[in-house]
């Protein structure tokens, strides 16, 4: 493979540029219907639309849809490269024909474009899918899930654990001073490295496990997608996909990561994972990923040091885990499948693991008591999420702050995507139910009684929480100190999930 001290990155990058090989040109180009096929693994609807022959096209046809293109085709497209990209291990190139061999693709968020080198996506239009144990994953839903969830405040250090082909290291390279990207993979590793030459960032990359390459160091932002598969994790050489597979049993490799990140963040540091989780018969989820982060009762301690915010966006039971993930691997249909599923049920029943949780943390480093908080949120959601998650921290540090006494003297403001439904019968005096729905970012819902939502629409930064209060009790011919006891919890938890704000 090309490394990145070689010219050959930096004059692929300009071919791409020339060529207009970026993603909107693509999407632009494939139309809705090839690109939602293609996002299907099915390349025939692609096909049919990059058939003119220009550069463009060419690019679409070798790398997107991984058909072969006619070399003079691919030398106009790629001009003085075919020879080079070829020795580098990029093309293979034979008679008059060129084929990838790996996947060279535009990739885009909000702002910025890039390239990713990775692996040729398996399994397109129904082959069968062939993952050796080093592949190196391209961009996938779980990497643009943890981009999203990202908080992009400006940092000195970030660290990207796990990096894979390097999609969290270039999204880090917009806001970090110095990014690390390590991995356990060293094919991977060369590829971080050919994608930050490729798309002109420095990113300081370094072979290790865990923080083990950044032992010693305080870092601003760790994210991490880490192979979280919750398998026996005692996969012989030749079976494991060091993608997906830690070599941990069960969940270990969260626990590892939770529990160690807070070593290495300097204050205010932040870990961000996207995690799956064991759900033990007979224990909620919370008391298991929540016993990672608080300390034992009786120790004196402070926890982690970190406020941590987990949410659990979905559960799976262990038949549809275990049939997601031999899919994946490629197993489906092979002589062996149903030994290995039976195999992997059978762990999960002896260790009595009744579900798979999957969803986020976040961990940030603080000087005071931490906040823990786990829930459950299975719905929509607004992406990117990255200004909520920095925002809950704000609003965390507000309430950690403020006494209940202070907390009824603020002046608090309804967010203003925050809208009021009500039901009940047509010409009712009084609704049913009201209920309060943010329309941005977490997307929450809460019922509330009309108190609670005549607090939320008189909170308009003019007059303090206790005053509105007593406004209310007094409108509504109730004790004003009775009415502040009652919801000043209740105000808390309108602040900490974002519907009121200071």
């Amino acid at each position: 493979m090309v490394t990145a001290d070689e010219p050959l990155p930096g004059r692929l990058r300009e071919a791409l540029q020339a060529a207009g090989y970026r993603y909107d040109a693509v999407t632009g180009l494939l139309g809705p219907v090839a690109h939602a096929a293609l996002s299907r693994n099915e390349t025939t609807p692609g096909l049919r639309a990059t058939a003119g022959g220009s550069p463009l096209e060419t690019l679409v046809r070798l790398w997107l849809l991984q058909a072969p293109v006619a070399r003079d085709a691919a030398a106009r497209a790629l001009p003085g490269l075919v020879g080079p990209l070829g020795a580098a291990g990029l093309l293979e190139v034979s008679g008059g024909e060129a084929r990838a061999l790996l996947d060279v693709r535009p990739y885009a968020d909000e702002e910025r474009d890039w390239w990713l080198v990775s692996d040729l996506t398996p399994g397109l239009d129904g082959a069968p899918v062939r993952v050796s144990t080093d592949h190196v994953l391209g961009v996938s839903s779980a990497s643009t899930s943890l981009a999203q969830l990202t908080v992009r405040e400006p940092v000195a250090t970030a660290f990207d654990l796990g990096t894979g082909c390097g999609v969290q290291a270039l999204h880090l390279s917009c806001h970090a001073t110095r990014v690390v990207a390590s991995d356990v993979n060293e094919r991977a590793l060369a590829m971080t490295r050919l994608n930050a030459a490729l798309n002109g960032v420095d990113v300081e990359v370094r072979a290790g496990s865990l923080f083990e390459p950044v032992a010693g160091e305080r870092l601003d932002l760790v994210v991490t997608n880490p192979p979280f598969v919750v398998s026996p994790g005692d996969q012989g050489a030749a079976e494991r996909l060091v993608y997906r597979d830690s070599g941990l049993p069960g969940d270990e490799v969260l626990r590892r990561v939770v529990t160690g990140a807070p070593a290495h963040l300097a204050p205010g540091g932040r870990c961000q994972v996207l995690a799956n989780w064991v759900h033990e018969r007979g224990r909620p989820w919370q008391e298991r990923v929540g016993g990672w982060l608080e300390p034992p009762t009786g120790s004196g301690r402070r926890g982690s040091g970190c406020d941590a915010w987990v949410v659990q966006r979905e559960v799976a039971d262990p038949a549809e885990y275990v049939e997601l993930w031999l899919k994946d691997a490629g197993v489906h249909g092979r002589p062996d499948y149903a030994q290995r599923y039976d195999a992997w049920l059978a762990w999960f029943e002896a260790r009595g693991v009744e579900a798979i949780g999957m969803g986020w943390v976040h961990l940030r480093r603080v000087d005071r008591e931490p906040v823990v908080h786990l829930e459950e949120w299975p719905w929509q959601v607004e992406r990117p999420l990255g200004e909520e998650v920095a925002d809950r921290g704000r609003r965390t540090d507000l309430l950690a702050a403020l006494d209940d006494e202070a907390l009824l003297g603020t002046r608090l403001v309804a967010r203003v995507d925050v809208r009021q439904e009500s039901t009940g019968e047509p010409g009712a005096a009084d609704p049913e139910t009201i209920v309060l729905r943010q329309q941005r970012g977490m997307r929450r819902a809460r019922a509330v009684d009309t108190v609670e939502a005549g607090l939320v629409g008189a909170c308009d930064g003019e007059l303090s929480v206790g005053a509105i209060l007593d406004a209310l009790a007094s409108l509504l011919d109730r004790s004003a100190g009775t009415l502040r006891r009652e919801k000043v919890a209740v105000v808390r938890d309108l602040v900490a999930d974002g519907f009121l704000t200071s």
